[in-house]
């Protein structure tokens, strides 16, 4: 090889391209998850439908109008030429009258504020106890004997009584919405935080034996600040992971209560409860049922999706192949 030959072998022009940062490798691996894309994509979707939509759709969902009840979806329509349609209706309307895209709207709106916020509270609780768990070994025991108690109890029959005994005073302090809402939060977030704490509690068990901590540890850190600074950034992916399924868990889980009755009041709409007044009539008004199930579903399998996509983003082993 020519002395020209060994200077073109031995030059570093450097890289071709900036080295891309760790989010910007998870974005490109979640884009190329289909699914979680367009799961994400329409949860987004709902998300901006109810908050915007009030100001689009100004229609009462709690206006009663006799006059134009049982009205049909638009659609119906196209097969059936005696439906009784109206597009001031285009969802159709109750048997009392009431729009039932409004309904949609607002049964949504309090669907996924109940879903984001009783996931938030079960993160919070769960993250502190898989933490706490992982790096104090003589916490570890109590807290998942306490864990295994909560994964133990009959979720379904303790929301019922825990609804039963504390519906009333909450209503009378905050009222019967907000009343409803912090119990079914509250529920929700203390039945639901146990899978978050314990694969949080395995991420700190195997970091914390980690140089890094150990390091910390030398120079004499607290272990309040070694959990926070060092050990929480470090189990952030598992958590956006149980983020999502908790969400979906919450939905359904608020779905289910406002379907049984013991949820918010009758005349305030969720899509459980929707779909609780159209059992009685859906045989002749079959788009009442479809219409919040198909909502419900649609959503929690969105979410789902979207934490398959988080789940294979996050992880470095997948991300590289």
């Amino acid at each position: 090889m020519t002395e020209t030959g060994f200077t073109e072998a031995l030059r570093d022009d450097g890289p071709d391209e900036p080295p891309r940062g760790r989010w910007r490798d998870v974005w490109a691996q979640f884009a190329r998850h289909g699914g979680a894309v367009a799961g994400g994509g329409f949860l987004v979707f709902v998300t901006l439908a109810v908050l915007v939509g009030p100001l689009i759709w100004t229609t009462d969902p709690q206006t009663l109008d006799i006059r134009a009840k049982n009205l049909r979806p638009i659609w119906t329509g196209l097969w059936a030429a005696d439906a009784s349609v109206s597009w001031a209706h285009p969802f159709g309307t109750d048997n009392l009258g009431r729009d039932m895209l409004a309904q949609m709207i607002a049964g949504g709106r309090a669907s996924l504020a109940v879903g984001w916020a009783a996931m938030l509270l079960s993160l919070v609780i769960g993250t502190a106890i898989g933490v706490v768990a992982g790096f104090f070994r003589r916490l570890d025991g109590v807290l998942m004997r306490l864990t295994d108690l909560f994964l133990a109890l009959p979720i379904l029959p303790l929301l019922l009584v825990a609804v039963t005994l504390f519906r009333q005073p909450l209503r009378a302090s905050f009222g019967p919405e907000g009343g409803m809402f912090i119990l079914i939060v509250a529920v929700i977030g203390v039945t639901s935080w146990m899978p978050t704490a314990r694969i949080v509690r395995g991420d700190v068990l195997a970091l914390k034996e980690r140089e890094f901590v150990l390091a910390a540890r030398s120079l004499g850190t607290t272990p309040g600040r070694i959990m926070l600074r060092h050990l929480l950034p470090n189990v952030l992916s598992p958590i956006m992971v149980s983020a999502t399924l908790g969400l979906a868990t919450a939905i359904i889980t608020e779905s289910a209560l406002s379907f049984l009755g013991v949820g918010f009041p009758s005349d305030f709409p969720t899509w459980g409860k929707m779909l609780a007044d159209a059992v009685p009539r859906m045989v002749e008004y079959p788009e009442r049922v479809l219409l919040p199930g198909i909502a419900i579903s649609l959503t929690v399998l969105g979410v789902n999706y979207m934490g398959d996509g988080l789940r294979d983003a996050l992880d470095p082993r997948i991300r590289q192949r």
